[in-house]
């Protein structure tokens, strides 16, 4: 029986791709390196710090993977701040208010940093609903390593069979076949080229995952 609903948070509550996308760009630009598309995209769904260490491995540059964190997260915080066209994503608070209401527990497992996911939250209201938040960022190893949806399972009180994870990454969708937990896919049109071929259900609107019918997936 469900119990609790494990939520991405980039490009399934916020789709704050583009904000990351300028943000790398401008980091990108600062180090002197030109990345691939290819290479940009398969950064999906991964922390800041592991994506900078391969850069730093690709590139052999003299800064550290820490100094590009630093970097990057200078130049997303000014674009947050500075964005007003940030917006959850169309339905994703109707979903949230309607899992709350029916008593699901709801937790957040991003590979974004504590301080974004925090600002997030705060900006649009959301601590109300969840009982936990964690960050691959505090992690040893980032998506599609399963850690993160193992300790958001064990953070909802709930069994790993009792839980459902929302993701929109292949690496996040890896992370979560990897962690033994039911994973539905939310094919929106912000995450490009990603492969959902493993997810236990694909979507393309929240509509389709309201409590009435979701609470029949296990």
């Amino acid at each position: 029986m469900l119990k609790a609903v494990i939520f991405d948070m980039d490009g399934v509550i916020v789709d704050s791709e583009p904000l990351h996308h300028k943000a790398y760009q401008k980091m990108f630009k600062e180090v002197n390196i030109e990345v691939s598309d290819a290479l940009y995209e398969s950064f999906t769904g991964q922390a800041t710090l592991p994506i900078c260490q391969r850069l730093c491995d690709v590139f052999s540059l003299s800064e550290s993977p820490e100094t590009l964190v630093a970097i990057k997260r200078r130049h997303f915080k000014y674009l947050f701040d500075n964005d007003n066209s940030f917006q959850l994503i169309n339905g994703i608070l109707d979903l949230i208010k309607d899992y709350h209401s029916n008593g699901l527990t709801l937790v957040l497992a991003s590979s974004a940093s504590m301080p974004n996911i925090n600002r997030i939250f705060t900006r649009f209201e959301l601590d109300q609903y969840f009982v936990a938040k964690l960050s691959g960022a505090d992690l040893k190893a980032s998506k599609p390593h399963p850690e993160i949806f193992i300790n958001a399972a064990r953070a909802s009180g709930f069994k790993k069979e009792e839980c459902i994870v929302i993701e929109d990454s292949t690496n996040g969708i890896k992370a979560a076949n990897a962690a033994h937990i039911f994973c539905v896919a939310f094919d929106s049109k912000h995450s490009k080229n990603q492969d959902y071929s493993t997810a236990d259900r694909v979507i393309s609107d929240f509509s389709a995952v309201t409590f009435n019918k979701i609470k029949t997936f296990l």
